[in-house]
């Protein structure tokens, strides 16, 4: 059974940055791609950032140029880089990961962005 832990949210102003961490009981490349979702209230989960098993990464339109989805290979551990935090980007984050069969999620990390 693969396990997904995330870590490293908070409260952070307008402007900040956050580091969130998804680690994985197994390793990662073990999966054909990971991701972040995020969900705030009232609204559809919905894809902030995705990374393939080669690497190849995409990014949702409201994070493009703001956020970097990356990992450690070693650590199986999948990384959000959040640089120019929004009021907007207030959710939960969800980490996922894809294979053959049904998707893994982890429980969230809350992200609270407010002055």
């Amino acid at each position: 059974q693969v396990q997904l832990v995330e870590s490293g949210g908070g409260l952070m102003q307008p402007g900040g940055s956050l580091r969130l961490s998804c680690a994985a009981s197994g390793s990662i490349l073990s999966f054909n791609a990971m991701a972040w979702y995020r969900q705030a209230p009232g609204k559809q989960r919905e894809l902030v950032a995705a990374i393939t098993k080669i690497g190849h990464t995409n990014y949702a339109d409201s994070v493009k140029g703001r956020f970097t989805i990356f990992r450690d290979i070693a650590k199986n551990t999948m990384y959000l880089q959040m640089n120019s935090l929004k009021l907007e980007d207030t959710a939960v984050y969800y980490c996922k990961a894809q294979n053959v069969g049904p998707d893994y999620w982890g429980q969230g990390t809350q992200v609270t962005v407010s002055s």
